[in-house]
């Protein structure tokens, strides 16, 4: 089954969503990306024990950062789907492009002082 989503999703695999870190969340954001989600395994289900919680986590914080600075929480999501939903994962892309172009382009591209 060809799976079709959104050709400005950009997929970065990692091992463990445990392995994605707020300060990637965040650069995203920074190098121009209207929004950022991760998709991890299903609660409880981790390969790797808790490396989705630890995810979870760290979108949360990044979420209430960006509230903290002015920027709408919505641009960055956690999802949790097992490997064999391939087509909730286009389905969440399709949903989250949506979600993301309702809220415009990101507000902070380059404004940072590198």
């Amino acid at each position: 089954m060809r799976l079709s989503y959104p050709t400005n999703v950009k997929v970065i695999q990692v091992p463990c969503t445990g392995r994605v870190d707020i300060i990637h969340l965040l650069n995203a954001i920074e190098d121009g990306a209207d929004g950022v989600y991760v998709a991890g395994c299903l609660e409880g289900e981790c390969h790797y024990i808790a490396g989705n919680l630890k995810a979870r986590r760290k979108v949360d914080y990044v979420k209430r950062t960006l509230e903290e600075i002015g920027v709408e929480p919505e641009r960055v999501e956690m999802y949790n789907l097992s490997s064999a939903q391939g087509a909730r994962f286009a389905e969440i892309a399709n949903e989250m492009v949506e979600q993301v172009a309702k809220l415009g382009p990101t507000p902070v591209k380059g404004s940072c002082a590198a």
